[in-house]
């Protein structure tokens, strides 16, 4: 899998990075995770600051084009990102597990 990145802007209101990248794979298209692990490992970010919001891949390509939102740390990811794409990004809102926490004892 390869990840080339297309275009790159920054928004500094929401501390993130607003990011199109172009990926060449061999197989089926890779799920949300990998993806998001290896464009995590390409921009030398920590995975839970990047948000996947958009895979697209046409019928019979080994071409997906993406979109993805890289924050500067994952509590803005968690302040600003809907909860479903926080769910499909396996990103773990700290302020949710502290409230489960505190809920059990």
């Amino acid at each position: 899998m390869e990840i080339d990145i297309i275009s790159e802007s920054e928004n500094p209101m929401l501390h993130r990075s607003d990011v199109t990248f172009e990926l060449v794979h061999e197989d089926a298209t890779p799920s949300r995770l990998q993806v998001r692990d290896s464009l995590a490992a390409k921009l030398n970010k920590d995975a839970d600051e990047v948000v996947i919001r958009k895979l697209g891949t046409k019928f019979g390509m080994r071409k997906t084009i993406g979109e993805a939102k890289v924050y500067e740390s994952a509590a803005h990811a968690a302040d600003v990102e809907q909860d479903h794409m926080l769910e499909r990004n396996k990103i773990v809102a700290d302020e949710a597990d502290a409230d489960a926490e505190a809920e059990e004892a």
